[in-house]
């Protein structure tokens, strides 16, 4: 019983902190479970945000009663074919009228209607819902509702009571049934909580049910770090959950711009007509709103950079900070106006941005960036991807239509031309660093746009002192943000470009160009990315796999070469030091190095993770050298 207290006691201070932040109190007993959602709260927010719709139904059905009940079936029967996203972002129509099941906030306050009707949304908590069709006397320690739909459950534990997070995921897997109808066509996410942690899951699938850590990071969020929390000296560590995500603006925006369906893809990429839906983990969901938040108060002209390591999934964030970036706009209230808003000729209400452009040359961003701002409500045109040459550019930035544009690294000089010569026009460019992995042509052809270094030239037209420096520059610039880097300093800082670089490990002049400039106690300066999910995190998360565990050292056995038939002595300190230069460097001794390294990874790794193995190999420059050509002609 006392760990039923305790657990009781954490569920009240959830609840209570929520109603502190605008939700309501939701009653159990107002839950239908046969339509999965209370129709009371339905028809509530309906009255006063649709008032002559609703009276207009009321007309056509018959009466209120009758009304709430085939409003409340209908809706009900709309979310089982369309699912909830779908349902509370588009209009959904009974015997000839339209209505809305939610609003989210508008882009400006132009419209004061719109901005009424944000304000009717109806969120609520329940606590302790019977959900269960298969179990009546099942409960849920937390639901959240919006308009009496429900949108997440929570199931808490109390690490006092001898529980943790580990045993709420283990319940969602175990004792809850995935075909109930919260689970299976409500609910957007579901939250596994303790006081120290939160994991999620969009999916029960009982035992194979996937949970992906939602937490801060072990120094808070944004900075390089661990996994799980840090300390909260107001609280409970989990405490962020219902302080920041679950907050009314925030959970609306969540369900309004984040939460979005992909497509499933197979083993060879192929789309399988399956769909998931996707909800960011809190990395994802932090940086997007930072970027947001801080673009707002600085305006135009301000670079970003996000530290993010492989295994954050880059290219949801780059489509979500996209799409929000697209849509916004300066604060409503003139006071509101920063000095830096007004300095860039800016006015209440403007959009901050003319256009986004996103710098890739990847197809899998590409794909990920159309579907996801595609499953936001869009005028058509307004997501354009430049498929054709430069003209098709310059007239999709010159024009009204087009807010998001899709383009590549070659074509960025048109951007940069463009943002000179637009009058009014001001750019947002978001650009990826997976370009690093672009070789050939295309790499090639940009370098000499961007650096004026042409590889081609012939070594004779220049001295030998030219060439090798011509070679040196050509070799550090590598990826996206050293290229971009060496068009900004080509032309110089424009106020109307902004940069938001996205990199897992930034060289000091990225850092320079993109970082944030900051002043160290004792008078040190430093440049630092705008927000971090570092690699230490992704691995301790699960995301990546730590390279250090498995590896494999290459031991070396010396032997003194020599004619005699005895090892004549020698000085043991300086013998050894001229037998490890000496065998280290020798061609031949590299050369079987990298024949050893190569035939394991070919024999025993390669046909790993569906023959998609890799491997990474931790030695100088000149071994580097070789192993490269053995992998090119072995």
């Amino acid at each position: 019983m006392t760990g039923v207290l305790r657990e009781s006691a954490f569920e009240a201070s959830i609840e209570s902190g929520l109603l502190a932040l605008g939700w309501s109190k939701g009653s159990p007993a107002g839950y239908d479970r046969g339509l999965g959602l209370d129709p009371h709260e339905l028809v509530a927010f309906l009255k006063v945000s649709q008032p002559d719709e609703w009276e207009e139904l009321i007309r056509r059905l018959g009466g209120e009663a009758r009304a709430t009940t085939k409003v409340a079936e209908r809706v009900a029967k709309e979310i089982d074919a369309r699912g909830t996203v779908d349902v509370l972002r588009r209009e959904t129509k009974l015997n000839g009228v339209g209505f809305r099941l939610a609003f989210f906030a508008p882009a400006n306050d132009l419209t004061s209607k719109l901005r009424a009707r944000y304000e009717a949304n109806r969120l609520s908590v329940v606590r302790q819902l019977h959900h269960s069709e298969s179990k009546p006397s099942d409960s849920l320690d937390l639901v959240l509702l919006v308009n009496g739909i429900p949108t997440a459950t929570g199931e808490l534990k109390n690490e006092l009571s001898g529980q943790s997070v580990v045993d709420a995921m283990a319940q969602y897997r175990s004792d809850r049934n995935p075909n109930d109808l919260i689970f299976k066509h409500r609910v957007v996410v579901n939250f596994a909580i303790d006081p120290d942690q939160v994991w999620m899951t969009t999916r029960l699938a009982g035992r194979e049910t996937r949970f992906l850590p939602f937490n801060q990071g072990s120094n808070g969020p944004g900075q390089p770090g661990g996994a799980g929390n840090p300390p909260n000296p107001d609280g409970y560590r989990s405490a962020y959950l219902w302080q920041r995500v679950w907050a009314r603006d925030a959970w609306l925006t969540l369900l309004g711009e984040f939460v979005h369906d992909e497509e499933v893809l197979d083993a060879a990429g192929v789309k399988t007509g399956a769909k998931r839906l996707l909800f960011p983990r809190f990395h994802q969901w932090d940086l997007v709103e930072a970027l947001v938040a801080a673009t707002r108060v600085a305006g135009p002209g301000v670079n970003r950079l996000a530290m993010h390591s492989a295994g954050s999934g880059k290219s949801n964030s780059i489509a979500w900070a996209a799409h929000r970036l697209s849509r916004l706009h300066t604060p409503g209230d003139p006071a509101e106006l920063s000095e830096a808003v007004r300095a860039a000729g800016l006015s209440a209400n403007q959009p901050i941005f003319s256009k986004v452009i996103v710098i890739t040359d990847r197809r899998v961003l590409d794909a990920q960036l159309q579907a996801t701002v595609a499953g936001f409500e869009h005028t058509p045109g307004t997501i354009v991807t430049i498929d054709q040459d430069s003209r098709q550019l310059a007239a999709a930035l010159a024009g009204n239509t087009a807010r998001i544009i899709v383009t590549t690294l070659q074509k960025f000089p048109v951007v940069a031309e463009a943002a000179a010569k637009v009058a009014g026009a001001r750019f947002a460019v978001i650009v990826d660093e997976a370009h690093s992995s672009t070789g050939g042509e295309a790499m090639t052809d940009l370098k000499k746009v961007l650096t004026g270094i042409n590889p081609s030239d012939d070594d004779a037209l220049l001295g030998a002192a030219e060439a090798a420096e011509a070679a040196a520059a050509e070799a550090a610039v590598t990826d996206a943000t050293d290229l971009l880097a060496a068009q900004m300093a080509a032309r110089g800082r424009q106020a109307n470009l902004s940069f938001f670089a996205f990199t897992a490990t930034p060289k000091p002049k990225t850092l320079e160009l993109f970082g944030e400039f900051v002043e160290l106690p004792g008078g040190e300066e430093q440049y630092r990315p705008f927000h971090v999910y570092s690699m230490k995190q992704a691995i301790a998360e699960g995301f990546i796999l730590d390279v250090l565990v498995n590896y494999t050292t290459y031991e070396t056995y010396y032997r003194l070469a020599n004619t005699e038939p005895v090892d004549p002595e020698v000085p043991v300190g300086k013998a050894s030091a001229a037998l490890a230069r000496f065998v280290t460097l020798h061609p031949t001794h590299l050369a079987q190095r990298a024949e050893v390294i190569v035939e394991h990874f070919r024999a025993k790794t390669a046909h790993k993770i569906d023959g998609h193995a890799k491997a990474m190999v931790g030695q100088g420059a000149a071994a580097a050298a070789r192993l490269g050509g053995v992998l090119r002609h072995g």
